[in-house]
């Protein structure tokens, strides 16, 4: 009997009690609850609450208002499905752009492959990440730091799309 009331008490002892926190109430209690926000507003504020001695005031940070006015750009699809229907007909060799089309979209395919059984090797994404920083930070120095090497890369560009536009 004694050897029970010991391993009883024991447990009483071994086992922390945990204050009850009621659900009603957050870990922060002097915050307010955030009011409810309608769907549709046509408007964004940032509101701001500061504290002053009188209590707290209410600052409009920011205020957009959508605009209906007719500068916004909109796409017309009537017009591009007749611009890209009138450079269809236009085109000459219309399989060799099918073809190139295919090839472009099977490439892209394929890289996706190549680049998520890269990233499901462990350690490589994050070696590929440091030789991207380094590559970078290369092509920052030699092309972008000083003037005489941006203009030697708006050459290199030039020439570039001389030889794909095939002026060259």
């Amino acid at each position: 009997m004694a050897m029970t009331v010991a391993a009883s008490s024991s447990v009483a002892v071994m086992s922390p009690r945990v204050p009850a926190v009621s659900a009603r109430f957050s870990a922060v209690p002097y915050l307010p609850p955030l009011p409810p926000r309608p769907f549709g507003r046509s408007s964004f504020t940032v509101p701001l609450k500061l504290v002053s001695g009188n209590g707290l005031q209410k600052v409009e940070l920011m205020k957009t208002r959508a605009s209906s006015d007719e500068t916004s750009t909109s796409i017309d699809t009537n017009e591009l499905l007749s611009d890209l229907k009138e450079k269809w007909d236009g085109l000459e060799n219309k399989t060799t752009v099918v073809i190139y089309g295919g090839g472009a979209i099977v490439a892209v395919w394929l890289s996706s492959i190549l680049v998520g059984a890269i990233n499901s090797v462990p350690l490589l994404p994050k070696v590929m990440e440091l030789v991207g920083l380094g590559y970078t930070g290369w092509f920052v120095y030699r092309y972008l730091l000083f003037k005489s090497s941006r203009k030697e890369l708006a050459e290199d560009i030039d020439s570039l799309k001389k030889k794909i536009a095939g002026t060259e």
